[in-house]
């Protein structure tokens, strides 16, 4: 069995800033969007890495991939059609570090990697963060009327365990809605 490292305080704290590379390839079926990325994921190098982030139970759960996969797989993704962006690129200890124009900045990155990429859908796992980033105040969870090209957007509970509105169960629930309206 592989030993998967965890970092240490100091390592967690030196993270700040530090930035994660997408994991990303044309006509995805879905480009899972972030809004940033954490200390503990930024020390890993690996996208929702923190121990008790809900993100890769729950699309094992929903269906969009075969059996659980841990943060260090993440390239494996593309084999199942998803991908993984962020709006915002550096890491900070919590989301409420940004900005509003970092995440303003972050929604114009993301309409011209949609663009560039061109997946079929986009999820971003958050209703705070995609209000922000495109000024859509009202927006709420599931299908929105934008798109971005021809890409499908969608907002979708942020899978952080400090989501307290969405048990893994719940949770789950709304990606495998969202993953049945792809087929």
């Amino acid at each position: 069995m592989m030993h998967i490292y965890k970092p240490t305080k100091e390592e967690i704290l030196a993270a700040a800033g530090n930035t994660l590379p997408d994991v990303i390839a044309p006509h995805l079926k879905v480009l899972f969007c972030g809004i940033n990325p954490g200390l503990y994921s930024a020390a890993t190098g690996y996208h929702f890495a923190r121990p008790g982030n809900r993100f890769w139970p729950t699309l094992y759960t929903a269906g969009f991939i075969p059996r659980l996969l841990h943060p260090h797989e993440q390239q494996e993704l593309l084999i199942y059609g998803c991908g993984i962006t962020n709006f915002v690129q550096r890491a900070t200890t919590a989301a409420a570090e940004l900005r509003t124009a970092e995440l303003l900045e972050g929604g114009e990155l993301l309409r011209e990697k949609v663009l560039r990429y061109q997946p079929q859908a986009v999820a971003v796992l958050g209703v705070t963060a995609y209000r922000a980033a495109f000024q859509l105040p009202k927006a709420t969870v599931g299908l929105q009327p934008e798109t971005i090209g021809a890409s499908q957007l969608w907002v979708l509970p942020n899978p952080s365990g400090l989501n307290a509105h969405y048990p893994p169960a719940a949770l789950a629930r709304v990606y495998e809605a969202f993953r049945l309206s792809l087929t």
